[in-house]
């Protein structure tokens, strides 16, 4: 499998000019008690949801410890650390509540909207972690700066090197034409070929799923030899073994000039289709396996962009077997039975077709991202993994679960970035879709 771990793009925590950057918690460091278990991210999701329902408003938020395998619940006082203890689970008594926080980020929402700024929740600190993009810089960084000042320990600032950004592509994008490495975009029918794009090694995007009868990847800044197409238009051998419109999730989709990737496959009232970014679903009606759009797969039935970002598009032939799972872009798809809610510390991987699979871990929940224009998304998901153009509306997702639906963020693969993604959870809700073994 094609992973590359991303790396966060510059970000060093940022001197403020006149307001002091409060650093993490004096009593941050959890009390890992000689009685601590050790749980898969599964269990620990599962007793965390049980020890936050039961603690009420003494539970402060929660995150997984991959390297040790334990559960960090934070707490607000002796009696509640009791009790996690008493479960396996290892206790930090913090200072501020999930509410506080919360309000917090609602201030930040009112005192300083500004383009090139997010934030999110991060339990880690116990604090609500802001983060500016490059534009930010002069008055707009001043008012930033006033609005954390002004929210007593509850907040701290970083700088990312990059510029948020919506991650749909155009038609000419190519997979690695930022940076990324060769992968190439599933059904665009551009083939990336590791040698002589011929159609007889394969090295051709087949028409159907993506794949040609060989691995498809490409080498180097993405492209095989001369142009990295098959023979003829560069669809590869076998790649007309499946009709159009059965595809996977991380495959590529094309509509009114951009490239997006499909998220997961659903249902709707029995009825086959997919999610994928609500930014691409205000694009385009209609969507296409190919760059022409001459194979159209699927009509757009619903999109919420701004303030969310999600659509659900219809297949157009009801009769489309639509398979729950994701395209690992090396030839293999990995099963999709189940929805999971993200957490921070939970591993994740994330399919595009721009940049094939990369994975990372959860850094931020409730997050808010504004990419400029009025463009500002709530309630989104942060990660340390990179994504690029064309990548909008990719899976991602945890061994068999699905989390998220690609948004947006800044950086590349080469030089590393944050991206912030749609629940899953969210988009099914409001569109009545299931999936995976959700499914009736």
């Amino acid at each position: 499998m094609n992973k590359r771990t991303a790396v966060m793009a510059g970000a060093a925590a940022a001197a403020l000019a006149g307001a002091a950057i409060l650093l993490p918690n004096a009593n941050a460091s959890p009390d890992k008690s000689a009685e601590a278990k050790t749980f898969s991210s599964r269990s620990a999701v599962k007793l965390a949801t049980a020890l936050a329902s039961d603690l009420g408003d003494n539970a402060a938020g929660w995150y997984y410890e991959g390297d040790t395998r334990r559960l960090v619940m934070n707490v607000l006082n002796k009696d509640a650390a009791n009790d996690v203890r008493a479960k396996g689970a290892v206790a930090k008594i913090v200072e501020n509540s999930v509410a506080e926080l919360k309000a917090t980020t609602k201030t930040l929402s009112d005192t300083a909207s500004i383009p090139g700024t997010a934030w999110s929740i991060d339990p880690k600190t116990n604090k609500v972690r802001v983060t500016a993009d490059r534009t930010v810089t002069g008055t707009k960084w001043a008012t930033l700066a006033k609005a954390v000042d002004g929210l007593a320990g509850k907040a701290t600032v970083q700088r990312t090197n990059g510029e948020f950004r919506k991650f749909d592509g155009t038609d000419e994008t190519q997979p690695g034409a930022d940076g990324g490495a060769g992968q190439g975009g599933a059904d665009e029918g551009a083939g990336q070929g590791a040698g002589q794009g011929s159609a007889d090694d394969g090295a051709g995007q087949g028409v159907g799923d993506g794949q040609g009868a060989g691995d498809g990847q490409g080498t180097g800044d993405g492209q095989g030899a001369g142009d990295g197409q098959g023979a003829g238009d560069g669809q590869g051998a076998g790649g007309a073994g499946e009709q159009a419109g059965a595809l996977d999730g991380g495959d590529a989709i094309f509509g009114g000039g951009a490239r997006c990737s499909l998220g997961f496959n659903v249902t709707v009232d029995g009825a086959p289709a997919f999610l994928t970014a609500g930014h691409c679903g205000n694009i385009a009606e209609t969507w296409a396996t190919d760059q022409a759009g001459a194979q159209q797969v699927g009509t757009t039935a619903e999109s919420q962009f701004p303030v969310s970002d999600f659509a659900l598009v219809t297949y157009d032939d009801p009769n489309t077997q639509a398979p729950s799972t994701v395209d690992l872009q090396d030839g293999t798809t990995q099963e999709i039975t189940r929805v999971a809610e993200a957490s921070v510390g939970l591993a994740v991987q994330r399919s595009g077709s721009t940049t094939g699979v990369t994975d990372g871990t959860v850094t931020g929940l409730n997050a808010t991202v504004n990419y400029g224009n009025g463009d500002i998304v709530n309630g989104l998901i942060q990660t340390d993994v990179c994504a690029e153009p064309g990548d909008s509306g990719g899976a991602m997702f945890a061994e068999d679960a699905a989390v998220g639906l690609t948004s947006g963020g800044s950086g590349d693969c080469t030089q590393g970035g944050e991206t912030f993604f749609q629940p899953v959870s969210t988009a099914l809700e409001a569109t009545g879709a299931v999936i995976g073994a959700d499914n009736p």
